[in-house]
């Protein structure tokens, strides 16, 4: 039996909701008419459920994502990205968000509208470094230095970046969107090997902060 809100926190609500907010706002937009249909199919109060969101559609999105964040950790425990090269864990856990986002298309078409206004900057970039960081710790990340910050900044613009491509993608089990993120990441890895080589260091995957802001700016296709 599913329990009622007088039995839920606000954040319980908030998690309960999360996962079935992208359904009706692919159709409502990231509006209070969302958060009433997820209600009444999870059998909460309306209003409770409001008070959930007291931010509105960033609220929502922010719910959203936490929950995916989560559910990929799930999707790959340790014992499953052990076997493989850094590279190969970041590009399963990025492939691992996309097939958890690939039901809720539209909605994330309308999250991202909303994610690049002005308005939401701040917010949206705190939500791309939290995917990011999720990734790299679950990839075994364990940096401390300046390495910690550029690697974080740089998967976030990947991960951006690829999601643009994803949001349009009809091919076959997202063909598109994964040879994009691979030559994305290959570009990456290239980068830090003739940066090594250029430096001495002997290889290495420290990432650069200036070419993620150019790509920010720029972004390859």
């Amino acid at each position: 039996m599913t329990p009622t809100h007088e039995d839920m926190t606000l954040d319980e609500v908030r998690a309960a909701l999360a996962p079935i907010l992208p359904r009706h706002a692919a159709f409502d937009g990231w509006r209070a008419e969302a958060v009433t249909m997820a209600a009444q199919q999870c059998g909460i109060d309306a209003d409770i459920a409001r008070l959930a969101f007291p931010g509105g559609a960033m609220d929502m999105i922010d719910a959203w994502f936490a929950g995916i964040d989560q559910r990929m950790l799930a999707a790959l425990p340790p014992e499953k990205l052990a076997a493989l090269s850094i590279r190969q864990r970041i590009t399963a856990l990025v492939e691992a968000r996309l097939a958890l986002l690939a039901r809720d298309r539209e909605a994330l078409r309308r999250a991202q509208a909303i994610l690049a206004m002005p308005r939401n900057a701040t917010r949206a970039a705190r939500l791309g470094w939290r995917a990011a960081d999720g990734m790299w710790r679950a990839a075994g990340d364990e940096s401390t230095d300046l390495a910690h910050y550029s690697k974080r900044m740089t998967l976030a613009g990947v991960y951006a970046a690829t999601l643009l491509v994803f949001v349009d993608d009809e091919s076959e089990d997202w063909a598109e969107s994964r040879a994009f993120l691979a030559r994305r990441i290959e570009g990456v890895m290239r980068f830090e090997r003739a940066k090594a080589r250029w430096k001495g260091a002997g290889g290495g995957e420290r990432l650069s902060l200036a070419r993620f802001i150019g790509r920010l700016r720029y972004p390859a296709v």
